[in-house]
């Protein structure tokens, strides 16, 4: 029979009293050796880490590479490899191997050992962080805040439960050419379709492949250009699309669309669901506001409202809040409901912990964004002001000098986009009415760029810059893909 080795509570746990079972791991390395084809089944679950024994984690080191290289892996052949290996001469030396491989257990029961040897690994990561914690706790350190511990510590516990591993450390370039190819062909087999996640607007997908895990968008704009309107309908599209199934690599996900989380620092998370009403309901967000509707209206907005009750879209209209809450919260969110999108409205509304000048605020909060984006594998959008220059020019589609603390932001991002309506400058051009030739000249213009808006792709580090044209219907707030001329009589893709 097996024992496990455990420790009881209070009592202090030692590198030999940490939760183990040395037979588990001797039975399962015996039947990798007998047949490698073992290897593949539990490949996925275990690695070298996991085993307590530092002589086993290099058998399994061993014989593992030389399965991945179609050699066969046997007390034999392995032996070559560790005629020096002082712990396996203290354990009997090749003559060890030769025993593991006579102990060896059926195949069909070492998923089960695997699985035991994970979590057994597992718990000793955790009684390791739990020992850290209660340190670095104890220690009166004035540079080192409660708060602070609290945040990291969520962070350590997060990285273990989705990797099962406390750090993550180097990886081979082999492991990241394989993840580049699983993606490419996950795009392959959608017959050259998008990398990423759609948002709904067809040409904007076309030139961004979609929104990429680990990506950094910025989406800034000069005030009234639209940049919550655009931000709030790519995250409904997203959470309306969203369809739970397996991914490509085997694991339960968001096969299409995906969970949002939606930090609203501006907005109340109220007027934010209004908005996101008015575009679902076709009712002009002002009637909503004032209650001013029809009770055909109203039974759309009411429909609207129960079909979108189960949208995967998570609000939080927290005001003012410091960057390592924004990440704290994004894990809780990811760990409990799911997150495959984040959105940030916006961001010079978030606070740093730099107190020497706002620019290095700014540069914390959007490394600590990109790191988000890292971390937890998702796209974080995150909205910008720009600054005032902007007005002062004849042409005023914003470009990456007119980001307010532009450096930081400039840099860390790998996508930057501006919203530019130049309906809205238009508008307030409008000539005298005694002025008839001005007047004519001026709807003249008015009628070629209603309705009309720009996205303009300033950055992108995995592709094309350039201008994308979308629809923009100003009652109800809503960005849709645009008609060309060529395709009149065709759905505007809502």
């Amino acid at each position: 029979m097996n024992e496990i080795t455990t420790i009881r509570a209070g009592d202090a746990a030692t590198p030999d009293t940490m939760p183990h079972n040395i037979e588990a791991e001797q039975q399962l390395l015996g039947a990798i050796l007998v047949n490698n084809d073992v290897y593949d089944r539990i490949s996925t679950l275990v690695k070298p880490a996991h085993f307590f024994d530092p002589v086993h984690q290099r058998i399994f080191e061993i014989a593992a590479a030389r399965i991945l290289k179609n050699a066969l892996a046997s007390p034999v052949t392995i032996k070559a490899f560790m005629e020096d290996d002082e712990g396996l001469k203290e354990l009997g030396g090749p003559a060890y191997l030769a025993r593991l491989a006579a102990a060896a257990i059926s195949a069909y029961a070492a998923r089960d050992y695997a699985q035991m040897i994970y979590e057994l690994a597992v718990r000793r990561d955790l009684i390791r962080l739990g020992q850290d914690i209660s340190a670095r706790a104890g220690q009166m350190d004035v540079a080192s805040e409660p708060k602070e511990q609290i945040i990291e510590a969520e962070q350590r516990l997060y990285k273990l439960a989705e990797q099962g591993v406390a750090e993550r450390g180097f990886q081979s370039f082999l492991k990241a050419v394989t993840e580049a190819v699983n993606i490419a062909n996950a795009a392959y087999q959608r017959d050259g379709g998008l990398a990423g996640i759609s948002t709904g607007l067809i040409d904007l997908d076309k030139k961004l492949g979609g929104l990429h895990p680990s990506d950094l968008i910025i989406l800034a704009g000069r005030p009234s250009m639209g940049k919550t309107s655009l931000a709030t309908n790519i995250a409904f599209n997203i959470a309306k699309a969203y369809k739970r199934g397996q991914k490509p690599d085997g694991s339960e996900g968001a096969v299409q669309g995906g969970v949002v989380g939606f930090y609203s620092l501006e907005m109340s998370a109220e007027q934010l669901a209004a908005r996101i009403l008015s575009e679902a309901s076709e009712v002009p967000s002002e009637q909503i506001r004032r209650g001013d509707m029809t009770e055909e209206e109203f039974r759309r907005f009411v429909e609207a409202a129960k079909s979108l009750e189960a949208c995967p879209l998570y609000i939080d209209d927290t005001p003012a809040l410091p960057i390592a809450q924004v990440a704290a919260r994004a894990r809780r969110l990811k760990r409990t409901h799911g997150l495959d999108v984040l959105m940030v409205d916006y961001l010079q509304l978030l606070r740093g912990t730099s107190k020497e000048s706002r620019v290095q605020e700014v540069s914390e909060i959007t490394q600590g964004l990109k790191a988000i984006a890292k971390e937890l594998n998702i796209p974080v959008i995150a909205l910008s002001q720009l600054s005032r220059q902007v007005e002062s020019r004849e042409d005023k589609r914003p470009q990456l000098s007119d980001l307010r603390e532009s450096g930081s932001i400039e840099q860390d991002a790998d996508v930057v986009m501006f919203v530019y309506r130049d309906e809205y400058y238009r508008e307030r051009e409008k000539p005298s009415d005694h002025d008839l030739e001005a007047m004519a000249k001026w709807q003249e213009i008015m009628e070629t760029v209603h309705g009309k808006a720009e996205v303009v792709i300033g950055k992108q580090r995995h592709g094309p810059i350039g201008t994308v044209e979308l629809s923009f219907e100003g009652r109800f707030t809503r960005f849709g893909n645009l008609i060309k001329p060529w395709q009149q009589g065709g759905s505007d893709g809502f």
